[in-house]
């Protein structure tokens, strides 16, 4: 390992323009000597003569510098005539150029796909005006979750952030779009007027809202999105001022947005925020999904505006006690919020991807070995007819460099497959995924990476192979270059054995959580439930009692349909990703604020929910059509909130109080349902409530009626029952829209999508790893082979059996697996704690996985050797006896 501490004098060595200058400074200062020689002989002083010396040798800087562009024009040239004869040597060798290209294409390929993601979501600025000065703004409450804000609370921070030049609202609506066009379902936000100020986003065509339309009944107007004003309006500019009819109420359209804006999804959308319902958004005790973005003044920073808001809101805390206290107001960076929780997965996959890089560089620097030992009597003769050392390893590692760029070349196509593919695995909510693809960073990262590893594969070939021995070298046409070349092999090998290792640990340990996952109850079916969204008619919508109406005869008629076993709505639906969370306690006894409650997830539903989604009843019984608005208002609860709160008493008969709804009484036990995902974190809210659709207060019914799903059980594939379903729906008005269509079975599959997504990535880099590994193995055995074909000849000539041949090279090559399976052991077990995030059921140290692992990586080294195995058991004796 001497030479490595020599690699700085080495590289040194290959530039000689200071030593150039030296020689060449030295020759002038002779000469200036010699000058000032001739003139003190002329009868001078020796001050007079040296300035007359300098006057006479005037142009010493101007010759210096001729000098100089000489060396870079004979540097040019050397180089290009390196250039040239590296190309006519790959030329000649089109096998081996093929296979170093694909090989280094494959790594650089990978590594150029990841780091467009990387790019794309981590690095690249978010496409707003001064993205840095964007901040979020929320709360918390007492374990660190994260709320959305009340709207008084939001007023307030508005009328006291002095850290801010802006802060504006917003949350998320949903409409169904009656005309102009056909009808059709839509996303939208409700936003405060200076929501896009904030942002720094201008329209494209219009204004933006007033303060006077931002009330209840305030004008009914909407921007909106620039794919809706193309689709719908023709890109026309007469759509201002043009009506939209959305929930058929009739807005007008004040102004369209930018082509490309997004902001926490897509939306067609946007109105007033504060139109909406005054008894929620005037109540401080409600946070109706409303969050908050600012923009910070210029001499403010995250941290100042931290302390502010935190002083703010103690002091929100003290002056509303009840429905404040416990809450802390949190300050963050736009780009974290947007994409900071995927930073650590995607620098794991970057990390992870390298290392094939580094298997690749090692599996060419392999092959390069044994290409400069076949080299070694070329070297020897260029070496004896005046060829520098430095001049040798340039031109090597030119050669090694014109591989690695065409590697680069290709790989940029790799890559864009691999990017489309990566586009196509990813979660659906994965952020910034549209930014995501092969543009000019990227392209400089592939152009980077490529030259590095050009150096990285190279320079050690190129330092082994231009120290030659002429004598030796001219006479044994390179064989003494083989013991070196041959140890250098087997610790490249090793190399790679061990990092493979590392990745088919990662990914089996990210196979088992998944096959662990799918084995989890949820808690209900997931095989056989369908679950969709209507769009209702507003004629049937004017009214609480007829959107009641309404439902009830939607579900009849689609549990009327042939296959379907039964049918039911809820205002939510497990591994959805939505939050319905309530603060609650049991009997009278009422907290000290709001905020210390504890919470569940609530579920209103129909009385046929538990049977279609295949829940089971512990205790008691569900809702019945005789629970209705003029019955008491009834609950069941689930298996852990009975556990919790009421521990080995039969809760059933019970009450528990919601606020603005008062005492309930339990009526039931259901089981427990895993809302949150599939591992059921205890970092979220695991209590239930179910609480019966039809007992919703006439007040609140208007507002939840649009989060409403259906449900529908059938053991007929979606594809042939939703046709019957839709129907269904349309039998009394075709204006109500079928949307949001999915199985459960796509939601649990969609759950697992944070694990499924690293696992399919790892198990794509460690099977590139495998077969880069064992084609590693395969030339080092083959090579080995060749190289002792004279002592396997003498070992059979002295009686040696083919299969002790077979056994002694196997075990060759079974050798440096097994020390490459131990050190790659060795480093999983520290590298794969950092999967621990993202394991369930399993720990980073499974010694099943490591254990699978290791025989499968033995096995595939196993049969790398064997082929050349079974030609050294071939080897003629006497044929061996005379090879070189």
């Amino acid at each position: 390992m001497r030479w490595i501490y020599k690699i700085p004098l080495r590289l040194r060595s290959l530039f000689r323009k200071k030593h150039i200058e030296q020689e060449l400074d030295e020759e002038m200062q002779f000469h200036l000597e010699k000058l000032t020689e001739e003139n003190i002989a002329k009868g001078m002083a020796a001050e007079e003569a040296r300035y007359a010396a300098l006057r006479e040798f005037g142009g010493v800087e101007q010759l210096k510098e001729e000098c100089r562009d000489a060396w870079h024009v004979r540097f040019i040239t050397e180089l290009m005539q390196d250039v040239r004869y590296g190309l006519v040597q790959l030329r000649l060798n089109p096998g081996f150029t093929a296979v170093t290209v694909i090989t280094l294409a494959l790594g650089i390929g990978a590594n150029t796909a990841i780091f467009s993601v990387i790019d794309g979501v981590l690095l690249a600025p978010l496409p707003y005006h001064q993205p840095n000065r964007l901040v979020v703004v929320g709360q918390t409450r007492q374990h660190g979750q994260h709320v959305p804000v009340s709207y008084p609370d939001f007023r307030d921070w508005q009328r006291s952030a002095g850290s801010f030049r802006q802060i504006a609202a917003y949350h998320f609506e949903e409409y169904d779009l009656m005309a102009p066009g056909e009808p059709t379902h839509l996303h939208g936000k409700g936003v405060t007027p200076n929501f896009f100020a904030t942002l720094g986003v201008k329209l494209a065509l219009g204004r933006g809202f007033s303060p006077q339309e931002n009330r209840y009944g305030g004008a009914p107007v909407v921007i909106i999105s620039n794919r809706l004003w193309r689709n719908r309006f023709a890109s026309s500019p007469d759509a201002l001022g043009k009506p939209v009819t959305l929930n058929g109420a009739a807005y007008t359209v004040v102004g369209v947005l930018p082509r490309g804006f997004r902001y926490e999804g897509h939306a067609d959308v946007y109105r007033p925020l504060a139109q909406g319902n005054p008894s929620v958004l005037n109540n401080r005790s409600i946070h109706p999904g409303i969050f908050a973005v600012a923009r910070l003044k210029p001499e403010a920073s995250v941290d100042q505006a931290q302390a502010e808001m935190s002083a703010i809101q103690q002091g929100l805390d003290h002056l509303y006690p009840n429905s404040d206290k416990g809450f802390s107001a949190y300050v963050v960076s736009l780009k974290k919020a947007v994409a900071g929780y995927v930073g650590g997965m995607l620098l794991l996959l970057l990390g992870a991807v390298a290392l094939v890089l580094l298997i690749a560089c090692s599996n060419v620097a392999s092959v390069l070995l044994a290409r400069t030992a076949a080299r070694t009597h070329e070297l020897a003769v260029r070496s004896a007819i005046g060829a520098s050392r430095a001049r040798m390893v340039r031109q090597l590692v030119t050669e090694s460099m014109l591989l690695s760029l065409a590697g680069g070349v290709l790989g940029l196509g790799v890559a864009t497959l691999g990017v489309n593919s990566i586009l196509a695995a990813v979660p659906f909510n994965f952020p910034r995924s549209q930014n995501v693809g092969v543009n000019g960073p990227v392209l400089w990262f592939t152009f980077g990476v490529a030259i590095l590893v050009g150096i990285l594969f190279g320079l050690v070939p190129a330092l082994k192979g231009s120290k030659v021995n002429l004598e030796s070298s001219l006479k044994e046409s390179g064989r003494s270059f083989f013991g070196l070349r041959h140890a250098a092999q087997n610790t490249l090998v090793i190399f790679q054995v061990a990092l493979t290792l590392i990745l088919l640990a990662g990914a089996g340990l990210l196979f088992r959580t998944i096959v662990r996952l799918w084995n989890v109850n949820p808690g209900f079916d997931a095989q056989h439930v369908i679950t969709f969204k209507v769009g209702l008619s507003p004629s049937v919508t004017s009214t609480p009692a007829k959107i009641r109406t309404a439902y009830q005869q939607l579900t009849k008629r689609i549990g009327e349909i042939p296959g379907v076993q039964a049918a039911d709505h809820t205002t939510l639906v497990p591994l959805s990703h939505q939050d319905a969370e309530i603060p609650f306690w049991v009997g009278s006894q009422k907290p000290a604020s709001l905020a210390q409650a504890p919470r569940a997830v609530m579920y209103e539903t129909g009385p046929d929910y538990l049977r279609v989604m295949g829940i089971p009843l512990l205790r008691g019984r569900f809702f019945t059509a005789a629970d209705t608005t003029g019955t008491t208002p009834v609950a069941v609860i689930d298996s852990v909130l009975a556990r919790t709160y009421f521990p080995g008493t039969n809760p059933v008969g019970h009450a528990i109080t919601i606020p603005n709804a008062g005492p309930i009484r339990i009526i039931g036990v259901a089981g427990h349902v895993r809302h949150w995902g599939l591992e059921d974190s205890n970092r979220h809210t695991q209590n239930q409530i179910y609480f019966a659709f039809s007992q919703l207060p006439d007040r609140w019914l208007s507002l939840m009626y649009r989060n409403t799903t259906m449900t529908v059980h059938t053991r007929l594939d979606p594809a042939a029952v939703m046709p019957a379903i839709r129907k269904a729906v349309y039998g009394t008005d075709r204006d109500q829209p079928v949307y949001d269509v999915q199985t459960m079975r796509a939601l649990v599959a969609e759950s697992m999508a944070w694990q499924h997504f690293p696992m399919i990535l790892l198990a794509a880099f460690a099977l590139l790893s495998l077969v880069l590994a064992s084609v590693g193995i395969y030339g080092v055995i083959s090579c080995s082979v060749s190289r002792r074909t004279h002592e396997i000849g003498v070992r059979m000539a002295l009686g040696a059996e083919k299969r002790d041949v077979m056994k002694m090279v196997v075990g060759q090559g079974l050798k440096l697996a097994l020390i490459g399976v131990a050190i790659g052991i060795a480093g999983a077990l520290a590298l794969t704690r950092f999967l621990s995030s993202l394991l369930y059921g399993v720990k980073p140290t499974d010694p099943l996985t490591f254990i699978a692992v290791s025989i499968i990586l033995i096995t595939v080294a196993l049969l790398a050797c064997y082929i050349p195995a079974r030609r050294a058991a071939k080897v003629d004796p006497m044929v061996a006896l005379r090879y070189e």
